[in-house]
């Protein structure tokens, strides 16, 4: 499948403990990893000050690297009703750093990561971290999760035309 036209593009996949980041560009008709890691908050800090320290991050990125898109994860069906409450505000304030920046958005379920990284709706972690380290040339597979799960949303939106 052919990769289109974007050149920066910033995946997040959000979480109110450990919020993962991976920053693609394309150089010489391949996208490589510019940049990725964490964003971590502690329980420890008032609800306020966790989501404060989400934007100031996601916001400080935005205005570095100017990137073409922003690409979150979709809050998906969560068991536990208060952690999807928590990543849910840690995506609006994701959100809020995107439009204030003036950054398109693109927003994708896990099923459309899976099927755009591996054409396989039911693929492993396993197989869509082994897709990220091929598609991004790198030694080996990222970690932890949360690193690697941002760099496959990220590459999802490189193969996707449909800005917002």
């Amino acid at each position: 499948m052919p990769l289109s036209k974007k050149k920066v593009i910033l995946g997040i996949d959000p979480g109110i403990a450990t919020t993962g980041f991976g920053l693609i560009d394309q150089r010489a008709g391949h996208w490589h990893m510019k940049e990725a890691g964490l964003i971590k908050t502690t329980p420890k800090q008032v609800l306020a000050d966790r989501l404060q320290y989400i934007y100031d991050f996601v916001d400080k990125l935005l205005k570095k690297h100017q990137p073409d898109v922003l690409a979150i994860e979709q809050l998906f069906f969560c068991r536990n009703v208060k952690s999807a409450l928590a990543v849910g505000l840690a995506r609006g304030v994701i959100i809020l750093a995107s439009a204030q920046n003036k950054i398109n958005l693109q927003e994708f379920t896990p099923l459309q990561i899976k099927q755009a990284l591996c054409g396989y709706g039911q693929a492993t972690k396993k197989q869509i971290q082994i897709m990220v380290k091929q598609r991004l040339l790198l030694e080996k597979i990222p970690k932890p999760d949360d690193l690697a799960d941002a760099l496959a949303i990220a590459l999802t939106s490189a193969q996707t035309k449909n800005w917002r």
